[in-house]
C-alpha cells in the first residue's frame, strides 16, 4: 500500500493538466453525447422482487474499439453519486477537462459510458408511478444492472477504466470484486471501501427520518412533496460542502442566507421524496471490506482532506487500502480550490494523478 499526502508540488502537477482547451471544445457539453435507453426484461433484484421492465438510461461519447480477439479496449465507465445522473458530468469543468480534444480521456480515442443508476436520472425509479412499491434496490443491483447494460446493451465486454464519485466510488469497489477481470483499472473518488457507519450513517438516517416522519409523506402517497424533504435536502447540502469554500462564497450573514435559500429552492424543484428515500437507503448493505482481497485490478483511490462525509482523521482509507493489492491512495490537501466532498468532480485538482495512473496501466 502506498499513501501520498500531496504537498507543494500539487500546483505544478495540476498545471500540466490545466492548459485551457479552445473555447469551442469547452462549449456545448450540456447537449453533447448520444443518449439512449436499454430495457432489461424481468430484472430480479437482490430482495427477490422483480420488475417486468427495468429501463437504464445512458449517455455515450466516442466509439468502442476492439482488438484482434474482439475485446473492447477503450471503454471507460463513469459512475455518478447519490441523486445524480450520467449527465451530471457533462460540464466544461468535468467533461471538458477529461473528454475534450487532447484531454486524458479524449472521446475521439475512448468510448465513454455515463449511465444513470437505478432510481436516478431517466432510469426506472419510484416516481415513475410505483412509489413505495418499487423494488428496494441496493448497490449490488445497480452494479449488476450496469454490467448488463454494458455487456448486453452496448456490446462492451471489457473496460479500460471504471471511475466513480461518492456513491459511484463505492460501486467501483463492488465492481472490483464482483467482476474482477472486467476492467484494467479502477479510480474511486470520495468514499471508503467499508460499510457506512458513524456520523455518515447517522446523517443519512436522520435525512430519511425527516421524510418518513412527516405526516404529509403519507406512506409515499403524497400529492405534493412533503415538508420533511426540505430538511433532508439541507442535510445533503452539509454533507457535500466545505467550510473554506462556503465562507468564501458567503462571507456575510445575508450572503449565507441567500446562498442556502437558492440551493434549497433549486433542489426542491428537482427532487422527489420517494426517489430520495430509495437513493439513500440503497447503501444499507454496502460493505466491500470482506471482499477486498478479491480486487485484483490496479486502483488509484482519491479522497480529500476537507471531505465532511469521509473525514481523513478516521484513518479508514489507509486501513482498508493496506488490504488491497496494487492500490495507491492519495489524500488531497485542503486548498482554496477544493470543494469538500465535491472535490471528486474537479479533474483540474486530481487529473495529474490520473494521467500518471493511466500511463502505467497495463491491459489485462
Amino acid at each position: 500500500m502506498r499513501q501520498l499526502r500531496v504537498g507543494a508540488l500539487l500546483a505544478c502537477l495540476v498545471g500540466i493538466l490545466a492548459v485551457a482547451a479552445p473555447a469551442k471544445a469547452q462549449a456545448g457539453w450540456g447537449t453533447a453525447g448520444r443518449q439512449g435507453d436499454f430495457v432489461v426484461k424481468g430484472f430480479r433484484f437482490k430482495s427477490g422482487e422483480e420488475l417486468p421492465q427495468l429501463k437504464l438510461h445512458y449517455t455515450t461519447l466516442g466509439q468502442p474499439r476492439k482488438d484482434a480477439r474482439g475485446v473492447v479496449r477503450n471503454a471507460v465507465l463513469v459512475l455518478h453519486g447519490t441523486g445524480g445522473s450520467g449527465r451530471s458530468f457533462m460540464s466544461a469543468g468535468y467533461a471538458g477537462e477529461l473528454f475534450g480534444p487532447g484531454k486524458l480521456l479524449d472521446s475521439s480515442k475512448y468510448f465513454v459510458v455515463l449511465p444513470d443508476g437505478i432510481g436516478h436520472g431517466a432510469s426506472s425509479k419510484p416516481s415513475d408511478g410505483l412509489r413505495l412499491k418499487f423494488p428496494k434496490y441496493t448497490y449490488d443491483d445497480m452494479v449488476q444492472a450496469h454490467h448488463r447494460l454494458l455487456s448486453e446493451g452496448l456490446g462492451v465486454n471489457h473496460l479500460r477504466l471504471i471511475m466513480g464519485t461518492s456513491m459511484g466510488c463505492m460501486q467501483a469497489w463492488v465492481w472490483g470484486y464482483e467482476y474482477p477481470d472486467f476492467m484494467d483499472g479502477l479510480t474511486p473518488l470520495a468514499c471508503v471501501p467499508a460499510q457506512i457507519a458513524g456520523r455518515n450513517r447517522m446523517i443519512r438516517t436522520m435525512a430519511m427520518d425527516n421524510i418518513r416522519n412527516d405526516r404529509g409523506f403519507n406512506d409515499g402517497n403524497y400529492t405534493k412533496q412533503p415538508a420533511g424533504l426540505r430538511g433532508a435536502v439541507q442535510m445533503l447540502y452539509l454533507m457535500g460542502t466545505a467550510p473554506l469554500l462556503q465562507h468564501t462564497q458567503a462571507p456575510t450573514r445575508d450572503a449565507a442566507d441567500s446562498l442556502i435559500r437558492g440551493y434549497l429552492d433549486g433542489r426542491m424543484r428537482s427532487t422527489d421524496a420517494n426517489d430520495f428515500l430509495y437513493q439513500f437507503d440503497s447503501s444499507r448493505d454496502y460493505d466491500p471490506s470482506p471482499h477486498l482481497a478479491r480486487i485484483t485490478a490496479p486502483a488509484l483511490y482519491i479522497n480529500s482532506s476537507d471531505d465532511f462525509v469521509n473525514p481523513p482523521e478516521l484513518g479508514l482509507a489507509e486501513r482498508y487500502t493496506a488490504q488491497m493489492k496494487n492500490t495507491r491512495f492519495i489524500l488531497l490537501p485542503i486548498t482554496p480550490d477544493t470543494r469538500g466532498h465535491g472535490t471528486h468532480s474537479i479533474p483540474k485538482i486530481w487529473g495529474a494523478y490520473l494521467a500518471e495512473f493511466l500511463g502505467a496501466l497495463k491491459e489485462r
